[in-house]
């Protein structure tokens, strides 16, 4: 997926009505505009434009039957959103352990490397033999 794919798909399962819609069509196998408005509190014109959003980043497809298009979930592109998905939150796991382990550090004194973390002299004898 390019980038702009990518921001695309984010932004699709960003919505809560969307995520529900694909809920719905994964439970039910397929559905129409009409039958998913029956089941969420928008309209059907809000759920048409919905299913569109879905539809441009492939993660629905239409067929007609009569005068309704119904939607069905495509599995391939779901698994690879999904798979996408993981890998950025795998990645933020990665960051937050890494921020994990400097804090701890700093609470115990020491930066990330072993040194004090704001740059003071360590307490004791100075070189000279003095009391600090």
């Amino acid at each position: 997926m390019t980038a702009a794919v990518d921001d695309d798909l984010w932004s699709a399962v960003g919505d809560p009505t969307r995520r529900r819609m694909l809920d719905l069509l994964l439970a039910d196998g397929s559905g129409t505009a009409t039958s998913l408005s029956e089941r969420l509190p928008v309209t059907r014109q809000a759920v048409a434009k919905h299913l569109g959003v879905l539809d441009r980043v492939g993660l629905v497809h239409a067929s007609s039957a009569g005068r309704e298009r119904r939607y069905r979930v495509d599995e391939a592109q779901l698994a690879r959103a999904v798979a996408q998905l993981s890998s950025v939150g795998a990645a933020w796991d990665a960051r937050l352990q890494r921020i994990k382990r400097i804090a701890e550090a700093i609470r115990h004194g020491e930066g990330p490397r072993g040194e004090d973390p704001y740059g003071e002299e360590p307490r004791g004898e100075d070189p000279r033999g003095a009391q600090r």
